[in-house]
């Protein structure tokens, strides 16, 4: 009888030996679908599990970490003794996945290069995550979210010129750099499937937020436009006016690029009939802006929103979080999923993004505890309660418990 896997990976295992965002976000969804992510950590805990964002430390797990490691079992062990290597070798014998986001030549000291877990197991798909490549002038630069946001050019595409470049309020890069390795892998598992063979796959964060720049850059690249901002806060350099965010008498509204008799109509501005859709737009944009930032403040968003909408307009309301979780549509799509955690209580969090109709994503288990799942894995793999207990005591392993 065939198996029907409850999810897409049930049966793929993935060894996680990634810390901070993009690895450890990358490995979640992959955990998501289902794979058996056991996340190699050293006996003290992941650093992100010491640190924390906006203050919110949590009881025994802070935020950061709770966020980013849901279905996933711990492997606490010291990478640098060898038997703590040895556990991690029996593990890459049993596993398909193996995903590292090391400083260049860590990997090679450790002995979990991937010459070395190839020559283990040939059929691993093995992930190598990097800030800015695994080679050139740049590898030794840190693969911070911020510093490369503002080396890959995103930051002076929208904003005003004379004013400071603005910067995304995500951790951007991490995010988009998760996603092409989460890619990366699946693509990886199917060639695998195709041939038996797997392979050595890197993903970098510069090129990953330089790709999700498509269209900005071929802009550029192709057509010779630069990026020039204006006086007024356009929302995109190469998008016409008018596209951004305006004041009304009681808030915002995001309003995207209106046909010029449409929005003349609307906020009663005939001059604006004049103006061509596609040139003038561009050339007076930010006379464009002032005019209609004037007009809007006169009326509640509400007010506007209706009117925008019933002109076949695009306009939106500008949410804040507390506005996103009570949002109609979101609590239609299931955006968010609540589940309970053992030690952090009853959690709230974006879900997986994607829906399939026979194998759902699902969480079967919070954020771990740093090794809470040590002797269960080393049982997997055939280690005895003896050599588990003398590990144990030796610090080569570790655990935490409930």
């Amino acid at each position: 009888m065939t198996h029907t896997p409850r999810n897409i990976l049930d049966g793929y295992r993935v060894l996680d030996c990634s810390i901070a965002m993009a690895g450890p976000f990358a490995a979640q969804r992959l955990g998501d679908l289902g794979a058996d992510v056991i996340k190699v950590e050293p006996v003290t805990g992941e650093w992100q599990r010491h640190v924390s964002a906006g203050g919110a430390t949590g009881n025994r797990i802070n935020v950061s970490f709770l966020s980013l490691n849901r279905n996933k079992r711990s492997l606490a062990v010291d990478l640098k003794q060898e038997e703590g290597k040895a556990a991690l070798y029996d593990l890459v014998r049993t596993s398909d996945v193996f995903l590292q986001n090391y400083r260049p030549g860590v990997a090679e000291r450790l002995g979990v290069d991937y010459k070395t877990l190839s020559a283990i197991n040939p059929k691993l798909v093995y992930v190598s995550m990097s800030g800015y490549g695994e080679d050139g002038p740049y590898k030794l630069r840190p693969g911070q979210d911020l510093l490369l946001q503002a080396m890959s050019g995103a930051m002076l595409s929208t904003g005003r010129e004379g004013e400071p470049p603005a910067p995304a309020g995500q951790y951007l890069v991490d995010a988009v750099t998760a996603s092409t390795a989460f890619e990366a892998v699946l693509a990886a598992l199917l060639y695998r499937e195709r041939t038996g063979e797997g392979q050595l796959v890197q993903v970098n964060m510069l090129d990953s937020i330089v790709a999700l720049q498509m269209q900005e850059f071929s802009v550029f690249t192709v057509a010779g436009k630069p990026q020039e901002r204006s006086a007024e806060p356009h929302a995109h350099v190469y998008i016409r006016a008018p596209y951004g965010v305006f004041q009304t008498s009681d808030g915002y509204i995001a309003l995207a690029f209106p046909k010029m008799s449409t929005l003349a109509q609307v906020i009663d501005a005939p001059q604006l009939a004049e103006l061509n859709d596609e040139g003038d737009t561009f050339t007076h944009r930010d006379m464009i802006y002032a005019v209609t930032r004037e007009r809007l403040m006169h009326k509640t968003s509400a007010q506007w929103l209706a009117a925008f909408d019933a002109a076949g307009a695009w306009a939106g309301p500008v949410y804040g979080y507390a506005d996103v979780v009570e949002d109609p549509q979101i609590k239609h799509n299931g955006t968010f999923v609540e589940y309970d955690h053992p030690t952090e209580g009853h959690l709230k969090t974006p879900g997986f993004p994607i829906r399939f109709s026979k194998t759902p994503s699902r969480v079967e288990r919070g954020a771990p505890l740093t090794g809470q799942h040590t002797r269960e894995i080393l049982s997997d793999i055939g280690w005895s309660a003896d050599k588990i207990d003398r590990l144990m005591g030796e610090k080569v392993i570790g655990e935490e418990k409930l």
